[in-house]
């Protein structure tokens, strides 16, 4: 499928207004995990505007890309992108957290288009890409799987497991993205359970590994862009994103674990929105 290419103007634009209807979904729901919805925001662009062949008129699409959000709390962040991509209208987002809305924290595959896998319980998505990219190579199709993880998530057991399968099975065609953005909700991420050398780790599994700034534009465009992803590659690739928990909002940038899942009051939302709309894209 093909479409027009976002320049990358209009990428760190949409970013922008992506992030600023984060901030107006959480008024709708009441609470979110915020911090982890920013601190992903500008990769998730970067691939549903630019990079995934997808198309929001056929969901189920045979030849598409996938994408798992390994790390399932993450709706509030993915929910605002897939709406403004065109797979449901707009106006259902003010359902988000709602009571038989069928738009919750957890994404659910049954009822929102374009999410790929139910995901919450942290740790499974990345063992569903392996799945998904092993129907790939029975099904002779060409399709690539991505799979969002969070950093606090790698320190469950069974996403170590799923890379040493997708390894074992030199399946190509997975690209993994780690959110580093060094916390979950108990902390630091190296306070709760140390996962440096986060690198070392994803190579001696097998992988090839990439690390980038998860907030520039152009090296996330130019990263992705030259990826190398397919069944004819016998090693998986892993992008380390280093990115900030509740990226453009001050008051939330450095204190990632008091917002990893929490509400704002009236007079933070606006503080947040004036910090997004006032915020300089990372080049």
């Amino acid at each position: 499928m093909s479409k027009r290419q976002m320049t990358i103007s209009e990428l760190e634009e949409k970013a922008r207004e992506i992030r600023l209807m984060i901030i107006d979904l959480m008024r709708v729901a009441q609470a979110g995990h915020v911090g982890g919805a920013l601190s992903m925001t500008d990769i998730l662009v970067v691939l549903y505007y630019r990079i995934l062949r997808v198309d929001p008129s056929d969901p189920h699409w045979p030849d598409r890309d996938r994408f798992v959000l390994s790390k399932g709390h993450g709706g509030l962040g993915v929910c605002p992108v897939l709406a403004d991509v065109g797979f449901f209208p707009t106006e259902r987002l003010m359902t988000f957290n709602k009571l038989d809305s069928g738009l919750g924290v957890h994404p659910d595959m049954r009822q929102i288009p374009g999410i790929e896998m139910s995901t919450g319980s942290l740790g499974h998505g990345l063992a569903v890409a392996v799945g998904m990219g092993l129907a790939a190579r029975y099904l002779g199709q060409a399709f690539r799987i991505f799979a969002m993880m969070g950093d606090g998530e790698c320190q469950e057991g069974t996403i170590w497991e799923a890379a040493m399968s997708a390894s074992h099975h030199r399946l190509g065609n997975i690209v993994g993205i780690v959110d580093r953005n060094m916390y979950q909700i108990d902390g630091h991420t190296e306070d709760v359970t140390a996962i440096d050398p986060l690198d070392e780790k994803w190579r001696a599994f097998g992988w090839d590994v990439l690390e980038v700034d998860g907030h520039s534009i152009p090296a996330l465009v130019e990263l992705f862009e030259g990826l190398d992803v397919g069944l004819h590659r016998s090693k998986p690739t892993v992008v380390i994103a280093r990115t900030i928990k509740g990226r453009g909002v001050k008051f939330m940038e450095g204190d990632g674990a008091a917002w990893h899942y929490a509400m704002m009051t009236d007079e933070q939302m606006e503080d947040a929105k004036r910090d997004i709309t006032e915020m300089e894209p990372v080049r």
